[in-house]
């Protein structure tokens, strides 16, 4: 059992990227004017395409609409600092904008707040325009984000755009109006990372506030171990320059840090505004199987349904586990459902997808597959099950 955990271990710290890629990267610049207040907002956008590339088209593979994250920076730090974000994100079917805005030494953070507010319905409204590249490419629904003073932003966003659909931050710092009395009235799902070697915005007087501080009914603080404040983004001179004259320092590398931001932003996402059920459970298993996270949090996100009131155990019986060649699960006689069972690896990868009507027993074969850890759904039309195996 010991090899078992050192695996376990090893396979989440090594995971760059938890859900398979679906998607090249499409990439414009645009600028978008609100008008109510006479401001032009240039803006970096980011897009699911068929290849990467500049102003390439949409993705053409699918007529999937694509929900709406906008992203803010932090203190004169710039779009181009937050790679790790859309190399993430847009593969996954996010389109991500980065406005241009409050980039100097003395910024406006409200008007950094309305300016991701507006450009969370201004591409909306793209997306019903004819005439627009984004035409009927474009969700209903949205996630504002950020980073240190852009995480603060985030907060300070809400009060313009009601209509925002979650939100989600990094290091973020507290602002001028206060992105931690502004928490105060967020209600929607909300997910703050934490570094907890964080000197520049340390979590006890920051995200810990603005965590603590939030009504929301789905909120989540995940505090990365040994992770700092200018490792939520990739390598910036400015951001390096204060975080180098403080401390404590980070004991995990850019990388690490990367990867677990991944791991649990990308299964967030996908529940929150895509109500994908199975990536919310592997979200949840994470929060209490990661060995790299400190995790608080007053909800789960996809938790087993039924419109019956169905016993688990009495759902199905599973063994062995860890597993070799097969993992036999046995289903009881009050499953009366098809059931689709599916196997996915920690990669998100599909490995294994089949529907099964009538059977009691069925016998899944692993010895095809790389020793590792497994998630593997049981589904029918009222119930959801997910579970880990580990492959030896």
């Amino acid at each position: 059992m010991k090899y078992n955990f050192l695996l376990l271990l090893l396979l989440l710290f090594c995971c760059n990227y938890c859900f398979a890629q679906q998607y090249g990267i499409g990439h414009q610049t645009i600028s978008l004017m609100d008008t109510s207040r006479n401001r032009t907002i240039q803006t970096e956008l980011y897009y699911p395409a068929d290849s990467s590339g500049e102003n390439v088209p949409f993705a053409t593979s699918t007529t999937e609409k694509f929900p709406v994250l906008v992203f803010g920076h932090g203190f004169v730090m710039t779009w181009d600092a937050y790679r790790n974000i859309w190399e993430a994100a847009v593969p996954h079917g996010y389109i991500l904008a980065f406005p241009l805005t409050e980039t100097g030494i003395s910024p406006q953070h409200l008007e950094l707040g309305k300016d991701l507010a507006f450009l969370v319905d201004a591409i909306k409204m793209e997306g019903s325009n004819t005439g627009s590249f984004f035409y009927d490419r474009v969700d209903s629904s949205s996630c504002v984000m950020g980073h240190s003073m852009g995480g603060g932003a985030s907060f300070l966003a809400l009060q313009f755009n009601p209509g925002i659909t979650a939100i989600a931050n990094l290091a973020a710092a507290e602002t001028s109006p206060s992105a931690i009395a502004a928490a105060a009235s967020i209600s929607i799902p909300s997910l703050l990372f934490a570094g907890e070697n964080d000197c520049v915005t340390p979590p006890a007087t920051n995200q810990i506030l603005m965590f603590d501080s939030l009504p929301s009914a789905c909120k989540t603080l995940v505090t990365i171990r040994g992770g700092s404040h200018c490792q939520m983004a990739d390598n910036n001179f400015l951001c390096s320059i204060g975080e180098n004259s403080c401390t404590p320092a980070p004991t995990i590398s850019r990388i690490d840090q990367h990867a677990t931001i991944d791991r649990f932003l990308i299964p967030w996402l996908n529940f929150q505004l895509k109500g994908n059920c199975a990536d919310g459970a592997r979200f949840d298993s994470l929060a209490v199987s990661d060995p790299a996270v400190l995790f608080s949090g007053n909800c789960q996100l996809c938790t087993s349904t039924t419109t019956e009131e169905i016993d688990a155990k009495n759902f199905y019986s599973i063994g062995p586990n860890p597993v070799h060649d097969f993992l036999q699960i046995r289903f009881s006689e009050t499953v009366t459902e098809p059931v689709l069972v599916k196997i996915s690896d920690m990669l998100g990868k599909n490995r294994y997808s089949e529907l099964y009507t009538g059977a009691r027993t069925i016998d899944l074969t692993f010895s095809n597959l790389e020793n590792g850890v497994y998630f593997i759904s049981l589904e029918t039309k009222n119930y959801t099950q997910l579970f880990k195996a580990l492959k030896y």
